[in-house]
């Protein structure tokens, strides 16, 4: 299984910055030593990429630094040149894992992505650059798949997925996610599955069943870009769901089998994940991947 990575391109954040930055580079090393895949550093997404879902304005702007302090606090990162870079590269790494997954490995993965808040013209809850999308419209271009399923399972909605695929028949966009949860304003995806608060495994898994499903009818996908999220996990800081561990690789089996009987192949990315310790997120994360390699050609 190929895995891309975009940890090495460091961004730099003020002490005590409460985004777990260090999580990305905590999975390559652990995706190492389990001898998960083999680790590859993607191609940075070029503007050609990036201008498949966001507007010429808004990828001026933020790679020259012509944001505004608001803009950036929307976001919710400062700006900088590595930013840009280590954005562009996380992008990058999802098409990269599109690609392998629809090159005959089945299923591959990249070591960070999920960035689904990011709208056409501006970013938005640590997301710059919004990779699904990107990824996807880039795989329609190059000719390799002509419909694509987004299956996002991080515990927010995928605002950002769907208000840039708002009357786009041919990407499907499924979010399951917390109903009160962020972002307070929610957009329409093609399927949504709102949760309340608390809501534990077996409420968890048979609505995710119950949406994929109909997800996987209703797209007639060639490709998945599955957004394993780790934060619906019952000690994440800003989930306020009551999965557990077991439950969350109970969701990824699903996820993937599911996938693989309908013969599609899978593009994973890691999304948020923000545990009270980081190493919960780690392992919830590197679980995932050991599954996916498990079931890689099979």
């Amino acid at each position: 299984m190929k895995l891309f990575y975009s940890d090495t391109f460091v961004l730099p954040l003020p002490e005590g910055h409460r985004f777990p930055i260090a999580k990305y580079a905590m999975l390559r090393e652990r995706a190492a030593a389990e001898g998960l895949g083999d680790l590859i550093v993607p191609e940075a997404a070029d503007d050609r990429d990036i201008l498949r879902a966001h507007t010429a304005d808004y990828l001026h702007r933020m790679t020259t630094g012509a944001m505004s302090d608001r803009e950036m606090r929307q976001i919710g990162f400062p700006w900088s040149p590595q930013l840009v870079e280590r954005s562009r590269r996380s992008v990058g790494a999802t098409i990269a894992a599109c690609r392998a997954a629809l090159s005959g490995d089945g299923i591959a993965a990249s070591l960070a992505g999920g960035t689904h808040h990011a709208y056409a013209d501006h970013g938005e809850g640590y997301c710059v650059f919004n990779d699904s999308v990107i990824a996807a419209r880039a795989m329609q271009a190059e000719g390799r798949a002509w419909r694509v399923v987004i299956i996002d399972c991080d515990v927010h909605q995928g605002n950002g997925i769907a208000a840039i695929l708002a009357g786009d028949a041919t990407i499907f966009s499924f979010s399951i996610h917390g109903a009160k949860n962020y972002p307070f304003r929610k957009e329409r995806s093609d399927l949504d599955i709102a949760l309340e608060d608390g809501a534990e495994d077996a409420a968890y898994l048979a609505a995710l069943e119950a949406g994929l499903r109909q997800a996987i009818e209703r797209s007639r996908a060639d490709l998945a870009i599955y957004l394993a999220g780790a934060d619906p996990y019952e000690h994440d800081r800003l989930g306020r769901l009551k999965v557990t561990k077991a439950g969350l690789l109970e969701r990824d089996r699903i996820v993937l089998d599911c996938c693989r009987r309908a013969g599609i192949p899978v593009a994973i990315t890691m999304a948020g994940g923000y545990a009270r310790n980081i190493a919960d997120t780690v392992d919830i994360h590197v679980a995932t991947l050991r599954l996916a390699a498990s079931m890689t050609n099979l």
